[in-house]
């Protein structure tokens, strides 16, 4: 089962979110994006996290549904690599 992303993630949520979604880590394997509308840099930071810490367990984060505005800022501060996106 995939763990959903809200339909915005800020300042105000985004430690919350990440550890959600650091409680289980199995349900990190693929994080769907169909939810998110309103969001800033910061899920990027929540999703590199979640990233890395697959990465110590030899898993990989997939993200399905991504939005537009997600792989652009992702490209912006040069992650898109490291989600996925290129």
């Amino acid at each position: 089962m995939p763990f959903f992303l809200p339909a915005s993630v800020n300042h105000d949520n985004v430690l919350a979110l990440e550890e959600q979604g650091l409680s289980d880590l199995t349900q990190l394997k693929t994080v769907d994006c169909t939810h998110l509308e309103d969001f800033d840099s910061t899920v990027l930071t929540v999703l590199l996290a979640w990233q890395k810490q697959l990465q110590k367990d030899g898993q990989q984060l997939t993200l399905t549904h991504s939005p537009e505005k997600l792989k652009t800022l992702a490209g912006v501060y040069g992650v898109s690599a490291l989600l996925g996106f290129s």
